[in-house]
């Protein structure tokens, strides 16, 4: 007996979500963050200073180094991306010049994502049930309505906007991470448009994930994918239905609305029995070598990825793996990280694997699952578990949009109330913070901004603030449509959600970013150094880290010698941290201690300015 599938969708309810409303949501969501900021601390200064010196001929691009220091994460790609980009777009700034390729991998991770639910969601054990009278959804247009929600979902998600839109080898996993998910995809829903796009770019990958840092992540997924691909009997993966041919997976024959889609085709175009026999063989003969192809590609690169894991000193002496480190995180925090950082994906894939349980089998379930615990799990034995989660939401935003056919009415309506409620306080609170800022009116919000950021003095744009409005604007006008639109659609639950994160991001990036840049970046404090020192002498540090480093050198446009032997430096900057062996480290009588200098309100930054008075 067939295990009914628990999706109950309407040929009303896949209606297509505009594309240029899903365009805007997407450039809305992109570019504020990668243009007009500076650089913030830790990774994403640190790795700015990385591509600034292989791009200035300061570093090999092999062995890259920033002021002679090894990266705080080590990795090859995203360093040759934004040393090239900042080569190749020299009439920009250069860290807006930086950012241009991570910019356009988060793009790529939102389409991959959107691509990936497509391919899926035609497959025969995806789709929702046949009602016995007619007026169930036809398939693609499921899909195409799965794949704006899976869309929605992924940019609904709390934790992407930050890491989402630094200059940082986390940015670029993401992409090739989602990039791999859709490969992954094609092959195992094949579409002839797409999958033998999919078997040259999968190779792309597993190495440039490899060369990210991630090379485990990327033998999990390699290795798998691959065991996948040549296991016996994988593509009858046999179901409680009893059915153990291809058309389970959707792999072959033509559907509802005449769209033949995967390896056959319908017979109902008229042809004879003897022409539809030639070409059945001749799409056979088509699969069987795209299946040999696929996994060939599979398992020559889970061996490069064995390679690229097995082997990593070989080529670069500074890759080291940043995996199997000491975890910074105890379980509790690590719960708290995962439960607002994943949101709202994280607890609709639960709902998925829940209500899809009798189907985990099929692959609309377990490649997004295992994407996501992949991620999850190397997340949980990295040393940076914060950053790494980051990988997991491409899987998380797939399967938890297989979560939406299943809902009720009552927590569609739960999950737009919530969405609702927490960015409308969210945008009104940066609204009245800004205000206060401007104006000294509340009284609180201004006080706790002068304890929290001493020395910040706002100053009035008008651009940003018309951009702030026109976007609030935006806000209200989709509440009104949500709140009166009758009509069902599978996205219509996750519009709020998405437009909230989108709005709350663009206020952030519009009226806070002057605040956020005095407290986030070292801009500020590189200038307060700069000022206080001849700029015609070296400087000689100390302790200090490489956002650190590279914010003196790029914001306070000062010659930085980092390194603890004796040198002709006219100036001496050294951390909190190694002022207490100061005496060890220079001859104390020819230095003069001339300022302090600190982040904010934050005295364990302190940078102590010693002057040479001697020879």
């Amino acid at each position: 007996m067939a295990i009914p599938s628990p999706a109950l969708v309407t040929q009303s309810a896949v209606r297509r979500l505009p594309r240029w409303a899903l365009v805007l949501f997407s450039l809305l969501y992109v570019l504020p963050g990668f243009i007009g900021r500076e650089s913030w601390k830790v990774s994403d200064a640190s790795g700015f200073g990385v591509m600034l010196a292989m791009a200035r001929g300061d570093s090999s691009w092999l062995s890259p180094t920033v002021f002679g220091l090894l990266p705080d994460t080590p990795a090859l790609l995203p360093y040759w991306l934004g040393a090239a980009s900042i080569q190749l777009f020299g009439i920009f700034d250069a860290e807006f010049a930086a950012r241009i390729p991570f910019g356009l991998l988060l793009g790529l991770t939102m389409a991959a994502v959107w691509y990936s639910v497509y391919q899926l969601a035609h497959l025969n054990m995806a789709q929702p049930v046949v009602f016995a009278f007619g007026g169930q959804a036809k398939r693609s247009d499921y899909a195409r309505a799965m794949a704006d929600a899976g869309l929605l979902m992924l940019l609904a998600c709390l934790g992407l906007a930050r890491m989402g839109h630094e200059t940082t080898a986390d940015v670029a996993a993401l992409g090739l991470t989602a990039l791999m998910l859709w490969c992954a995809s094609a092959w195992i829903a094949p579409k002839h448009s797409s999958r033998w796009r999919s078997v040259v770019v999968w190779p792309l990958g597993v190495v440039g994930l490899s060369l990210c840092g991630h090379s485990l992540l990327a033998m999990l997924i390699a290795v798998s994918v691959g065991v996948y691909l040549v296991w016996p009997g994988k593509s009858k993966s046999r179901h409680r239905s009893g059915s153990n041919s291809e058309a389970d997976l959707g792999y072959t024959t033509g559907n509802d609305d005449g769209y033949g889609y995967g390896y056959g085709y319908s017979h109902s175009d008229g042809m004879s029995a003897a022409d539809s026999g030639v070409r059945d063989a001749a799409h056979a003969r088509n699969a069987a070598t795209f299946r040999m192809v696929a996994t060939l590609s599979a398992v020559g690169t889970a061996l490069a990825a064995v390679l690229l894991y097995g082997l990593p000193q070989l080529v670069m002496p500074s890759y080291n793996h940043q995996w199997l480190g000491e975890p910074n995180l105890g379980w509790y925090r690590w719960f708290k990280l995962l439960v607002w950082f994943v949101w709202p994906a994280g607890p609709l894939a639960l709902w998925a694997l829940w209500r899809w349980r009798a189907h985990w089998r099929s692959p609309h379930i377990w490649l997004p699952l295992w994407f996501s615990v992949a991620a999850l799990g190397v997340a949980l034995l990295s040393s940076r578990p914060d950053r790494s989660v980051l990988l997991a939401l491409p899987g998380l935003a797939v399967l938890a949009s297989f979560a939406l056919p299943t809902l009720k009415r009552r927590a569609s309506a739960l999950i737009d109330w919530f969405a609702l409620l927490f960015f409308t306080g969210a945008g009104l609170i940066i609204w009245i913070i800004w205000l206060a800022m401007h104006t000294g009116f509340p009284a609180q919000p201004a006080a706790n901004v002068a304890k929290l950021v001493p020395g910040f003095e706002a100053q009035f744009s008008t651009i940003p603030t018309l951009l702030a409005l026109l976007v609030t604007g935006m806000w209200l006008r989709l509440i009104w449509w949500r709140t009166r639109s009758v009509v069902p659609a599978l996205w219509k639950s996750l519009v709020l959600s998405a437009g909230g994160t989108t709005w709350c991001w663009l206020l952030l990036m519009t009226l806070w970013l002057p605040l956020l840049d005095h407290g986030l970046s070292y801009g500020n404090l590189s200038r307060t150094i700069a000022s206080l020192v001849d700029k015609t002498q070296c400087i000689r540090t100390v302790g200090l880290s490489q956002d650190q480093l590279t914010s003196l050198a790029y914001h306070g446009k000062l010659s930085i010698q980092p390194n603890e032997s004796g040198n002709d430096c006219g100036y001496l900057l050294i951390s909190s941290d190694a002022v207490a062996r100061i005496g060890a480290l220079v001859d104390l009588p020819q230095w003069a201690l001339r300022q302090q200098v600190w982040q904010l309100n934050d005295r364990s930054e302190i940078i102590y300015i010693y002057q040479r008075i001697g020879r």
